[in-house]
């Protein structure tokens, strides 16, 4: 079980890599738009704050377009880049090309029990259902999870369950509950997995009685 930041935004993870509870980082080609900063820029700074596991996309019309800009970031960025890619044709001939170099990869985009299947049978690291997006079109995210579990479970696929589009705190560990190995989440939704009424109220009251014990004795 780890959760991995969904973010391009240096200072996010900046504010959260103390707590040692993140495992890795999922970017997209939106996400780095937004951060203002050109893709390499972004992965060589969070390579700067330890981050070993990174998401870093690749586009192109073909194969071997996907694959050539793949073997780029991999020689750049080494270890620490997870080559992420579509769940297309040329994605998944490009994701089993580099599997068989032994270079992680997560198949991204996926809305299906079929493209999982293919995923894992490409050499895929990690499969990315979309459960918000799948959600959106009026169709259970979170059920998606779960059939996929099963099935690689019962075929004992290596590729790990990697739930993305997450938005709530509630599907986290719902996601969990039902077979993903990751969930990559926004840096708000990890905030308010610290939160909770009762944990607030009940400390303010432990903080008022040890302040109180000494003048009741």
């Amino acid at each position: 079980m780890k959760l991995f930041l969904d973010t391009a935004k240096v200072e996010d993870v900046e504010q959260r890599i103390s707590t040692d509870l993140i495992s890795g980082i999922t970017t997209n080609p939106t996400l780095i738009k937004k951060s203002g900063k050109f893709p390499d820029d972004v992965y060589r700074e969070f390579n700067k704050l330890g981050i070993t596991d990174i998401s870093m996309e690749v586009v192109g019309e073909s194969c071997e377009e996907l694959f050539e800009r793949a073997i780029h970031l991999t020689k750049e960025f080494g270890d620490i880049a997870t080559i992420k890619l579509p769940c297309t044709v040329d994605g998944l001939k490009a994701c089993k090309r580099l599997a068989n170099l032994n270079i992680r990869v997560n198949v991204t985009l996926v809305f299906s029990v079929s493209q999982a299947i293919l995923a894992a049978l490409a050499g895929a690291t990690y499969v990315s259902p979309f459960i918000g997006r799948i959600d959106d079109n009026s169709f259970d995210g979170l059920d998606l999870i779960k059939d996929i579990s099963k099935i690689y479970k019962k075929n004992y696929a290596k590729t790990y369950i990697l739930a993305a589009s997450i938005r709530d705190v509630h599907s986290v560990g719902k996601a969990f509950e039902y077979g993903a190995d990751i969930c990559t989440i926004p840096p708000s939704v990890f905030d308010k997995m610290y939160n909770h009424v009762l944990t607030s109220s009940g400390l303010c009251q432990f903080n008022e009685d040890a302040l109180n014990f000494g003048k009741n004795v």
